[in-house]
């Protein structure tokens, strides 16, 4: 593996709320397609969603908080959004761990 030219990216938190009106789940396919494509390509470790509260929540791979803007700015679904991004510090969970040992 060639160290000197892997970017170092970062992780973000995005949270998102949301509001809907009668336009809204019209765009979620193509919001979806969007969203998938960019987990396919790395950009999103997970994406979930409550329309309980209406809010959203991804982790992103991204250089700064504008590329992660930029990638933002292109959901269709973008114009119903109220964002926040944090930069993370720490992020650890099951999927980054060793798989557990068993012995036969």
């Amino acid at each position: 593996m060639d160290y000197l030219n892997e970017k170092e990216l970062n992780k973000y938190q995005v949270t998102i709320r949301f509001t809907m009106d009668d336009q809204f789940m019209s765009y979620v396919n193509s919001h979806r397609i969007y969203i998938n494509s960019l987990i396919e390509k790395n950009v999103i470790d997970y994406y979930s969603v409550s329309m309980e509260t209406q809010r959203s929540w991804m982790i992103f791979n991204a250089e700064n908080k504008k590329e992660v803007e930029t990638y933002l700015t292109k959901s269709p679904l973008y114009k119903y959004w109220t964002i926040e991004i944090d930069e993370l510090f720490v992020y650890d969970g099951q999927t980054y761990r060793l798989p557990a040992l068993q012995l036969n």
